[in-house]
């Protein structure tokens, strides 16, 4: 799965109506339907500002207004068949007096993201996971050290019984650590997921 390094434009001109569209990297749906609007006061003399957001389980798509089904699914199913996850499109049309009839719409709204998509950079998906270790006191400044030296961001510690770490970094590192450290001290540790999240 990969995701956009940054946002690309395509423009097109179809039987007088003019298409302005977008694609770029968006973690979530609050910060898709913020750019949506932005675009809505960008372009107040729009006729339509379809989007379409791939990104996990926040998924969606909206036509607003387009014939049901002519807009945001397109645009939806463009982003689905290139494996492209985390990437929010977006195309504004200026309707041009001309109707294109629902293929044409269809066509058009596809056509605008995939032109986008043409001259974007596509880079691997990086999938950002949160972790909880918990190991014995007598163990807590050696799982300390060993933290320090690799790339992970320690969230909190909480003592009880034990010291839990909550810890959060790229899936390939983490799951790197929690090998080596197993290999050293394996049966003393407890891992448990707290979550996660794709990012770029």
């Amino acid at each position: 799965m990969q995701t956009l390094r940054a946002a690309v434009h395509s423009e097109l001109s179809i039987r007088k109506s003019r298409f302005v569209g977008c694609v770029q990297p968006m973690a979530n749906r609050a910060a898709a339907l913020q750019v949506v609007e932005q675009l809505r006061r960008d372009h107040p003399n729009a006729a339509h500002v379809c989007w379409a957001l791939h990104a996990g389980g926040q998924s969606a798509a909206n036509d607003d207004g387009e014939p049901g089904g002519t807009a945001g699914r397109p645009m939806l199913e463009v982003l689905r068949r290139q494996e492209l996850d985390g990437v929010l499109a977006t195309v504004v049309r200026y309707f041009g007096g001309v109707k294109l009839g629902a293929g044409g719409l269809v066509r058009a709204y596809t056509d605008a993201v995939a032109q986008a998509l043409l001259s974007a950079e596509k880079v691997p998906m990086n999938r950002q996971l949160r972790w909880t270790c918990t190991a014995p006191f007598e163990l807590e400044d050696w799982l300390r050290r060993q933290l320090q030296a690799h790339d992970v961001t320690l969230l909190a510690v909480s003592r009880a019984d034990t010291v839990a770490f909550d810890l959060a970094g790229a899936e390939s590192v983490l799951r790197a650590l929690r090998a080596q450290l197993d290999t050293a001290r394996g049966a003393r540790l407890r891992w448990s997921a707290a979550g996660d999240a794709i990012t770029r």
